[in-house]
């Protein structure tokens, strides 16, 4: 996708953090996104800023929840019908509970491994005929943690380590299709996750636009490329 111009993504849970930035990158690049969150409300209040913020491309917002097939299914038909393809769909939408084993309960459980996981899954059930057509990207947002286990991290680390074995085997599903799968596995990024408040003491994390300028770079890669697996870490972590 040298030009990425009028091109359409789907962005899930982009309402804010990672989402927000990459949807900002995409319409810089005249790309025109639809951005989903569970409410309603914050959706179309993100997608009025970025409308305000940038004039070469056109945002959407629209409720949807990724836990639910039917969801994804219905805010791909509206995409669709909104803007006349799909060419990108970013699996972003994700939360975390963190905690002993001992304490994390099956609720808990059941949240992160249906939101992180089996939204992955949704996302690109509903959304693969539309990019068989385009031939078109799907990038997954996954994490270190899906590489890297930690203690309290069970819930978290089963939900991100599936998705970047997910993605690596929806990699070689769909290529034959002339569809491109990636996996972009970020580690500290200054948002609102797990209650953070993004500030100054965090300019040293990635930040969100530049995993938006890491997703320009992807689809903007030659067709021969395809980086399937990218981590990406803060340059210099604090002291400890």
């Amino acid at each position: 996708m040298s030009n990425l111009n009028n091109k359409v993504a789907l962005i899930t849970g982009g309402s804010k953090g990672i989402g927000y930035g990459i949807a900002y990158a995409l319409m810089q690049q005249g790309v025109n996104v639809a951005i989903t969150s569970r409410s309603a409300e914050s959706a179309q209040k993100a997608a009025g800023q970025l409308n305000a913020d940038v004039s070469t491309a056109k945002a959407i917002g629209l409720e949807a929840d990724v836990r639910q097939l039917e969801s994804q299914q219905q805010a791909v038909k509206t995409t669709v019908e909104t803007f006349g393809q799909l060419d990108i769909v970013i699996a972003n939408a994700g939360l975390g509970h963190f905690g002993s084993i001992e304490d994390l309960t099956s609720q808990q459980w059941n949240e992160v491994i249906d939101t992180n996981l089996t939204g992955v899954f949704n996302s690109i059930k509903a959304s693969v005929d539309a990019l068989k057509v385009s031939k078109g990207y799907y990038i997954t947002i996954s994490s270190l943690a899906g590489t890297n286990f930690f203690a309290g991290g069970s819930a978290y680390n089963a939900s991100k380590f599936g998705v970047t074995g997910f993605t690596q085997a929806v990699m070689l599903d769909l290529r034959k299709y002339g569809i491109k799968v990636s996996t972009i596995m970020p580690g500290s990024v200054s948002t609102y996750f797990n209650g953070n408040e993004p500030s100054d003491e965090g300019a040293w994390k990635i930040q969100i636009e530049d995993i938006g300028e890491l997703v320009v770079d992807l689809l903007k890669m030659h067709p021969r490329t395809l980086p399937s697996k990218i981590e990406v870490r803060p340059t210099t972590p604090p002291s400890k």
